[in-house]
């Protein structure tokens, strides 16, 4: 597979001038890389004016890897290319590297820059990207990728420490600043002249470092740009390739979902759920962020309202922090009336519940940061067990509680930092063996568990929670408002008729709908448009396989076609609206052109429409547009691979918009697509923005 690294950006708080000369004193020979043997000039050249300097080098590095790998390779080092573009100008550097050995074997690429900081002209910042692609190598492809992949690794921050040790070694020389370069028709004499420094010599090339990795492509930056030291500040040290992994998942949001894509820290709480798997991480949260609009997930701490009864009898709450600055959650589980909680107030209430209390830890967590100064990416949750019994073993109950657990594993994972569990009794063993094959490795390794009283001495609470704010109710002297649970009254109970329809009541209030999208088998919905200028809206996620939108402005009502469900076949939202013998152009027409939309990706638009009647908007597997009939059925019913997405639509009436339509209209991104016929007059053409 295609490796690649992508760097954050890394200041230098000293001017690009000092920069340059403390990257000249790095040549010809440096012992803080001492990989590096030497380089020989290829070809340079200077402008007349000597604004720019462009140099080309062949380096020479010694090659790190076992002597069997080497002697099969028939090499002890190995050539890269490097150029070299100087602008004293603009004050930027482009270096610009690729392996010659093994070219035909191996494809390195590598850019890096050196340019003044966007906001402050005194700083210089660096940035980074390679690709790294193995063809063949012997039959070691496999070796030679994890061996480069560590010798990069361990060797790209050095390139900025090597960089401020000669920083420090010019100003001890007494050098603290250099002229900037000026034009020689803006120098007054030659004698004030202020000439530039000397042109820089080659830079190792950090990716000759890596020269036996993998396949080739190349990364390009996203709109932001992440700073090494807010990476370091709010999300906490990560290695290179960490960074790398997140500002690429970061990028490829902010392709596909633009506006909505979630927070630094809670992109790297997934990265880390996949040990920074970029592909597996990004299929785990775009399920995740797809989930969190289905449900209205992001305004539950504004919408979820506890019931009273939950309130009283829920026994949990926000307690401090612990020692390393981590909110602390204190759940006094085994005074909870489980078998009443479900039976008076539903399994989904409890769900959203649990859902608004990890909604509020993130809260803290950013909070926290903030407070104490370094990254606080998660909780801790202090669980007292006393009173645990086997009617906590109710089986709906513990049902319930495996879907809470699943649900917030899915769709929260790193956010636990440490589960502290005291007062375990004999029957916990058995509640433990129920849920563990539920949990996640990683956070079942968080768990620490205290049985009897062993809890309040050295090697118990006291590691993690200061003693100043231990709860009252395990012997320490702080007053907590953790509600004491207690028996549910029946009374509270819900009748069986709405316990039954718990489910469907809760997670039915969901704005978006979902449908199943084969070849030959569209999607179709229709829109009937009373007035002209209304305002079609959408907002639809891919969530498998690839389609193409489109929206259609219809001569005759439709007549739909539903897939007939059969017992064998699970029931899915599929419906055909545009007959076969319709001709396009005559009984209906393109209002927009088609867009193609990949799976992952978010898609919300407008459309201004021109005259009323009926619009249709489509979602159809990418290939033929129509299909008879029977062969939608066919298509439907078989083994053929089938789409999915989850879309909301919505009318508004031109005058709800208040006199923005010309602002609706100028929004376009570069994803847009206009109709042939949009202009700037939404009274009398049809306008549209879709956009990704």
């Amino acid at each position: 597979m295609v490796q690649k690294y992508q760097s954050p950006v890394r200041v230098y708080k000293f001017p690009f001038e000092m920069v340059m000369a403390a990257y000249e004193k790095r040549f010809p020979t440096c012992p803080l890389i001492p990989v590096f043997l030497g380089s020989e000039v290829l070809s340079e050249s200077a402008s007349a004016d000597g604004s720019t300097h462009v140099i080309e080098r062949s380096c020479k590095l010694s090659v790190d890897a076992p002597r069997l790998l080497k002697k099969i390779a028939g090499v002890e080092c190995v050539f890269f290319i490097q150029k070299n573009t100087l602008s004293w100008r603009d004050r930027t550097l482009l270096i610009e590297a690729h392996n010659e050995t093994f070219a035909s074997r191996v494809t390195v690429l590598e850019t890096c820059s050196y340019s003044v900081h966007p906001d402050n002209e005194s700083w210089t910042c660096f940035e980074q990207c390679a690709s790294l692609d193995i063809k063949s190598f012997f039959g070691f492809e496999n070796t030679v990728e994890k061996i480069a992949m560590k010798q990069y690794t361990a060797n790209i921050k050095r390139g900025k420490e090597v960089i401020e040790y000669y920083l420090s070694e010019l100003m001890s020389e007494g050098i603290t600043e250099i002229p900037r370069w000026v034009p020689p028709a803006e120098r007054s004499s030659p004698s004030k002249a202020a000439s530039p420094p000397a042109a820089p010599s080659s830079e190792m090339p950090a990716a000759a470092l890596a020269h036996q990795s993998p396949r080739l492509q190349m990364v390009s930056w996203g709109p932001d740009k992440l700073d090494a030291d807010y990476i370091e500040r709010y999300l906490g040290r990560l290695t290179p390739m960490q960074e790398s992994c997140l500002i690429q998942l970061r990028g490829w949001l902010q392709e596909t979902h633009k506006v909505k894509i979630p927070k630094d820290e809670h992109i790297l709480r997934f990265l880390r759920a996949r040990d920074f798997h970029i592909e597996k991480a990004k299929e785990m949260l775009c399920q995740s962020l797809t989930w969190r609009k289905q449900f209205q997930v992001d305004y539950i701490l504004e919408t979820w309202k506890p019931p009273s009864g939950l309130e009283e009898y829920y026994a949990g709450g926000w307690h401090h922090h612990d020692r390393e600055g981590r909110p602390l959650y204190v759940l006094r589980l085994g005074q909870m009336d489980t078998k009443g909680l479900v039976k008076a107030l539903g399994e989904e209430a409890l769900l959203r519940q649990v859902l608004s209390i990890n909604e509020e830890g993130q809260k803290r967590c950013e909070e926290n940061t903030k407070i104490f100064g370094r990254p606080i990416t998660s909780w801790t949750c202090l669980v007292d067990l006393e009173g645990l019994n086997m009617r906590h073993l109710w089986r709906p109950g513990v049902k319930a509680l495996l879907r809470i657990i699943e649900v917030v594993e899915a769709n929260y994972p790193e956010t636990l930092g440490r589960l502290l569990i005291v007062r375990a009794p004999r029957v916990f063993p058995v509640l433990w063996t129920l849920v563990s094959p539920f949990i996640n490795e990683n956070t079942r390794q968080k768990f620490l568990v205290y049985s009897g009283n062993n809890y309040q001495g050295s090697g118990g609470l006291i590691d993690y929670i200061d003693k100043e704010i231990i709860p009252d109710f395990l012997g320490g002297d702080c007053l907590c408002q953790v509600p004491e649970g207690g028996q549910v009254p029946k009374s509270y109970y819900l009748t069986e008729e709405l316990e039954n329809l718990d489910h469907i009541r809760l997670w039915a209030e969901t704005i978006y709908q979902s449908a199943q999208v084969s070849k030959g088998a569209p999607h179709e919905i229709m829109i009937e448009i009373v007035e002209s200028s209304s305002v079609i809206t959408w907002d639809f996620d891919i969530l498998k396989g690839d389609m193409v939108f489109n929206i259609f402005h219809s001569k005759r009502t439709p007549q739909a076609v539903k897939r007939e469900v059969s017992s064998s076949v699970p029931a899915v939202n599929n419906e055909q609206l545009i007959d076969r013998s319709w001709v396009l152009g005559v009984d209906y027409s393109i209002v927009e052109s088609p867009l193609t939309c990949r799976e992952g990706e978010s898609i919300q638009g407008s459309h201004i429409t021109r005259w009323p009647g009926i619009y249709i908007l489509q979602w159809r597997a990418c290939g033929p547009t129509h299909a008879r009939v029977d062969e939608v059925l066919s298509s439907l019913q078989g083994s053929a691979p089938k789409c999915k997405v989850m879309y909301y639509t919505e009318v508004l009436a031109s005058h709800d918009f208040r006199g923005s339509m010309t602002s609706l209209e100028s929004c376009h991104s570069r994803f847009s697509q206009i109709s042939v016929t949009t202009t700037s007059s939404s009274q009398s053409q049809d306008g549209s923005l879709i956009s990704r």
